[in-house]
Order: C-alpha cells, then structure tokens, then sequence
C-alpha cells in the first residue's frame, strides 16, 4: 500500500564523492558530498549554495572528484562535520560543523599531485577525475544550492578493479563504492542478476560512451 508523504530527505542513495578543490590561499579544502551523477564524459554535482566547495569550484572551475570505496568511509565520517569556510554558517553550527582548514590532516587522507588540474588527488580513494567547470547554475529560490557540470579530463584508477579481459572498464564485481542513502553509509549487496546492457559487441568497443 503506498502513502502519500512529505519526506524530510529525498536521499535514496548515491555514491560517496571527496570534491578536492583549492582556496584563495592555494590551501587544499575536501568536500564530502553525494549527490553526483554521470553522463558521457561529464558528471554532475549538486552542492550547497554556502559550501566552501561551491565557492572554490565557481572560482577556480577546477576539481578532482575522488570517489572513496567502502574501505574508505571512516576517512569520510571524520569529514562529516568540518566546513572549509571559516565563517561557519548558523545552520551548520546548529548541527555541529566546525571550521577546519586542513582537512588531510584531520582525515588522515594524503594528497596527491593531479596531472592537468591543480587541485591534489587523493591517495587512499581508488578512483580519481580531475575535471573542468563547464557550467553552473542555482537551484531555485527554496533550496541554495548548486549544480555543476564537470567536464572529466583525466582519470587514475587502482588497476586491480579493472576487467581482465579490457582495461578501459571497471569489473562491476570488484568495484564496492560507498554508498549515502537518507544520510547513513551502505556498501552495494550482491548482484541480483546479467543485465543486457553490460553486454557490448567487440567491434563496436572504440565507440563506446565512457
């Protein structure tokens, strides 16, 4: 039986990104997000209008989006509360956000030189896209908040998740990315079944969207 309901969260579940970007002192600032999604070579973020992650993107229009496995979520639990803007907003200080400047040091994360965009990688996540500010645009007058289009220019992947048999693609089996739904962390269960559209002719591998 389905009810009609007001839900407080529409937070069904995303993956887990760490947005690394840099502030007006070239300082490195992490920005644990989940509302990310791809399409083609782009991915699209959504992001609070107050974040300092919004201001360095829209400043910079640089990023690497570091995508943590769920090897990685206590790393992301420590970023949970922390703010990289100094004057932390009244609402996050109601919840219990504090301004930390340095957030590899108070995650315990290591940074990584990037090769086409300034902001650092991150060690410990095994997929990193350096990518591009291709556009952004707020929400409406309810919700402050961002979007942005990522343009992706460069991807480091751990290649052990890589299929045996073609290393241009993820194997689905080994890649476990840690999961936000209505704000609690999850890990993917088993597959439930072959889908058709993971299936792909030999011939038709160099036109294949990725």
């Amino acid at each position: 039986m389905h009810k009609t309901v007001d839900l407080a969260i529409l937070y069904f579940g995303t993956p887990v990104a760490l947005i690394s970007t840099l502030n007006e002192d070239g300082s490195p600032n992490i920005g644990p997000m989940s509302s990310a999604w791809w399409l083609g070579s782009s991915c699209m973020l959504g992001l609070g209008g107050v974040s300092k992650t919004s201001d360095n993107l829209i400043r910079t229009g640089e990023c690497v989006i570091n995508l943590p496995s769920v090897d990685q979520a206590d790393y992301v639990d420590r970023l949970a509360l922390t703010t990289g803007r100094e004057s932390v907003p009244e609402y996050k200080r109601l919840r219990g956000y504090r301004y930390v400047p340095d957030k590899f040091t108070v995650s315990g994360l290591t940074p990584l030189k990037s090769d086409l965009v300034k902001p650092p990688r991150i060690l410990q996540c095994p997929v990193h896209m350096e990518g591009i500010v291709h556009s952004y645009h707020a929400f409406d007058d309810k919700v402050s908040a961002y979007s942005f289009e990522v343009r992706i220019k460069r991807i480091h992947i751990d290649d052990s998740l890589l299929m045996d048999d073609d290393p241009t693609r993820v194997d689905p089996q080994k890649w476990k990315p840690l999961i936000m739904s209505f704000r609690e962390f999850f890990s993917l269960t088993e597959q439930v079944r072959s889908s058709q559209l993971a299936t792909y002719p030999e011939n038709l591998h160099s036109a294949a969207p990725r």
